[in-house]
């Protein structure tokens, strides 16, 4: 069966990545996109979806839309780096770090598992 194998790669990245992953994460963006985006998710515009990028919970504006592609930019060069050190693709490092930021999202911020829609934690 292939889901096993791609469970066990999932299962290593994060085994592997966790001390480093979510760290380079945070290292992927500039002081003033990650000021505006933790307002952001503090009124409820964005939030962290299972596919280890930032979305939108409604409307942003501009601005809002600019410091959240930046991040996801950084997001993603992480999570290509990670693919290349481990293995795997890059959507699966992705979730895998995915699982651990949806596991930090305080209470009454907003998360959107793989297939999901939005949750308010």
């Amino acid at each position: 069966m292939k889901i096993r194998p791609i469970l066990l790669a999932l299962a290593l990245i994060t085994a592997a990545t966790a001390p480093l992953t979510l760290p380079a994460v945070a290292a992927a963006q500039s002081q003033a996109a990650k000021a505006a985006v933790d307002a952001a998710k503090a009124a409820g515009k964005v939030g962290e979806q299972g596919d280890g990028y930032l979305g939108f919970v409604s409307d942003p504006d501009p601005a809002l839309r600019a410091s959240v592609t930046e991040i996801n930019a950084g997001r993603k060069q992480v999570y290509s780096d990670t693919a290349a050190k481990t293995g795997v693709t890059i959507e699966a490092a992705g979730e895998a770090t995915a699982r651990q930021l949806i596991s930090r999202v305080p209470a009454g911020q907003y998360f959107k598992p793989l297939g999901g829609t939005w949750t308010k934690k």
